[in-house]
């Protein structure tokens, strides 16, 4: 699902998949699958402050690579930094109420100073 012009919750998948451990390590592949299927629900019912529907971007890097979209969540992969690819995506939604899943504080500061807001990864476990 497509909320165009509504508001999107980008998820940090690494970051919040890595937030637990639960031996996600072991298949960080099906940890992406697993974070995606729990996100599906948020895009109607809203989560962080965001009411639903909301769009619901998941990116992925590294060896989640290739983790399918479902309805509700779009899945994007980065080609490099995860973190980069979150700020592009914040950067392109500059009108539209954008929050950030991450506990990195490097990432939070970044996104911020393009007016997102962030939430930790609890918000949506």
């Amino acid at each position: 699902m497509s909320v165009d012009g509504g508001a999107l919750l980008i998820v940090d998948g690494a970051n919040v998949v890595g937030s637990v451990p639960d031996g996600w390590w072991r298949d960080r592949f099906g940890a992406a699958e697993r974070l995606r299927d729990r996100l599906v629900p948020l895009a109607e019912t809203g989560a962080a402050g965001l009411p639903g529907p909301l769009e619901v971007v998941l990116v992925v890097e590294g060896r989640a690579r290739g983790v399918a979209p479902v309805p509700g969540v779009r899945v994007v992969e980065a080609p490099g930094s995860g973190d980069d690819r979150i700020v592009e995506l914040v950067r392109a939604a500059a009108d539209r109420p954008c929050v950030v899943v991450t506990a990195d504080r490097e990432l939070r500061r970044r996104v911020a100073a393009h007016g997102a807001e962030c939430v930790g990864p609890s918000a949506v476990r």
